[in-house]
């Protein structure tokens, strides 16, 4: 039986990049979250196919996970970091021959996008976080406990319950999905190289800077779950106020699976506040 994580291979910045892309329109990428065993299939499974009724979906593993190629940490230069991540996605773009996407960052994937955005304001439209990273705040018990996943069905099944606020959502055969995925040869071994304790640092490390946050032109949807464990809502509460051209969406009874646990809310959110966009996005913020 083929693996549904495992869709098209390119090239992206020197790196074999396993990617999704399906349906047509403009493009959107988008960028998953850090979770052992994460992929963008495990991700975005529920959202890609509503959301290919309007766009283009592209939706890659990033270096280090899922089914992408693993970085050799032995030679000069190779870490997972935000320059390697960044560089990847606009790799991504480059390869696929795309000019400008919309983008859609989940958690990691939310600083990673902002960052992006950030660095190249020229490629992005308009601009999706969810439960992001991207500011600084005291790293929570439930993040902690995510990045530093030792592999066993157990700590899964633990970690399910972190993410999740509707109990229904975390079952033991997610949890088992989600393990099988985390001790793929090669999977654990490039997660636990990421986040070592002291594990503020990697919070602190995702950051961008308040000033070039406020300079973004970009029209940008927040988005959160109130009982997130995982990422405080006070991080989005802080994106939404720095971001001139934003809004902010919280859902309530909803943890940090926001685009699992509200899933056709969130795709008629993200799919109305991404059709609203012209070709000219972004345009220069008054002085």
């Amino acid at each position: 039986m083929s693996n549904p994580e495992i869709a098209r291979s390119i090239v992206a910045a020197g790196i074999r990049t396993n990617y999704h892309d399906v349906g047509a329109g403009h493009p959107l990428l988008l960028i998953h979250g850090s979770g052992p065993g994460v992929s963008a299939w495990a991700n975005w499974r529920l959202v890609m196919p509503e959301l290919a009724r309007q766009a283009r979906v592209i939706a890659p593993d990033m270096v280090g996970f899922g089914f992408t190629d693993r970085l050799d940490l032995t030679q000069p230069g190779q870490r997972y970091d935000m320059d390697t991540w960044v560089r990847q996605a606009v790799g991504l773009l480059d390869a696929l021959g795309i000019e400008k996407t919309d983008l859609v960052g989940n958690s990691f994937g939310g600083a990673l996008a902002l960052a992006l955005t950030i660095r190249h304001p020229q490629r992005v439209r308009r601009l999706v976080l969810m439960g992001s990273v991207g500011v600084s705040f005291p790293i929570t018990a439930g993040l902690d406990a995510v990045w530093g996943y030792e592999a066993s069905f157990e700590n899964m099944r633990r970690i399910m319950d972190v993410f999740a606020w509707d109990r229904r959502l975390v079952n033991d055969e997610l949890a088992r999905m989600r393990y099988e995925a985390s001790i793929q040869p090669g999977f654990q071994e490039s997660f636990s190289a990421m986040f070592p304790a002291p594990r503020q640092r990697w919070v602190d490390a995702m950051t961008s800077s308040e000033q070039d946050i406020r300079a973004l032109p970009h029209h940008t949807l927040v988005v959160h779950g109130r009982e997130d464990q995982v990422i405080p809502l006070t991080t989005s509460q802080t994106l939404a106020a720095w971001i001139p051209r934003s809004q902010l969406h919280v859902f309530g009874q909803c943890g940090h699976w926001t685009q699992i646990e509200h899933t056709a809310r969130f795709v008629r959110l993200v799919g109305d506040f991404l059709a609203e966009a012209g070709d000219a996005e972004p345009a220069p913020l008054q002085s």
